[in-house]
């Protein structure tokens, strides 16, 4: 069984700074037994990071539509996971305002971190939280979960202007905000080609090329075989990758190796 300091040892190790901006994927599961379980994890990364900032996803898109269409971000449960649902129940911990694709953040600039996420009509958008990953060169953690959960590649594919990535019209959400107000936000949604299912579950292709670059490197977190990521090297070396081959993602045909090696 794990303990905090285990936990804090392997965050380390891993090659995670204290100052990091640091954004986690997460599978509790592939964690192992901890001692006091999932609020144990969240205590060691909160400790760990508390001079930098920590983010945790805390998507909403599995339950809101047309119909339950009103995002409420005080009571709204994450669709991601058991860690992201204990994470934003912690003091200071902020949630942005999307009514799809939230996060959760943790630190000295948590507020303005998230602030403005409610002027977003897509999920990712470049000027939004998952645009502003790339601005703060942030590393993303797969704690125990592959890179078919990389959200952030969909708002590469997003800002490199990816044909059929989007919906054509808007779906017509809505935002509780903390002063009571209720916001019409419409906003489109992610859309994957006819026939290509969903495409993020492609995005794993791209390890093994992330690894030999140097934009990857792997490590355990207890039982968690993880994955951390630089944010700016995923983006702009995917970038290329989608102006040689907009539908890169449309399969998952390993990249040609002569394209990274």
């Amino acid at each position: 069984m794990y303990s905090k300091e285990d936990l804090l040892k392997a965050i380390k190790n891993i090659g995670i700074k204290p100052t990091d901006t640091l954004l986690i994927h997460s599978s509790m599961k592939a964690i192992g037994k901890v001692e006091n379980g999932g609020d144990t994890v969240i205590d060691a990364f909160m400790e760990y990071m508390k001079d930098g900032l920590l983010i945790f996803p805390t998507h909403t898109w599995d339950q809101i539509n047309d119909n339950y269409n009103i995002f409420y971000p005080a009571t709204e449960p994450s669709c991601v996971g058991i860690l992201s649902n204990l994470f934003l129940k912690r003091p200071n911990v902020i949630r942005s305002l999307h009514p799809t694709h939230s996060v959760a953040a943790y630190g000295a600039d948590a507020y303005e971190y998230v602030e403005g996420e409610e002027n977003c009509e897509t999920p990712c958008a470049r000027e939004g939280c998952w645009g502003k990953l790339y601005d703060r060169g942030a590393k993303i953690l797969f704690l125990g979960c592959s890179l078919k959960s990389n959200t952030f590649l969909h708002g590469v594919e997003e800002w490199c202007n990816i044909p059929n990535r989007l919906t054509d019209t808007y779906k017509q959400l809505k935002i509780a905000t903390p002063d009571g107000r209720i916001i019409d936000r419409p906003s489109y949604r992610h859309n994957f080609p006819a026939g290509k299912g969903n495409i993020s579950h492609n995005y794993d292709k791209m390890l093994e090329p992330f690894l030999h670059m140097g934009i990857a490197n792997k490590g355990f977190i207890g039982d968690a075989e993880s994955v951390l990521c630089d944010a700016v090297g995923m983006a702009d070396f995917t970038s290329s990758l989608l102006k040689r081959k907009p539908d890169l993602f449309d399969d998952n045909k390993p990249v040609p190796t002569e394209w990274y090696k």
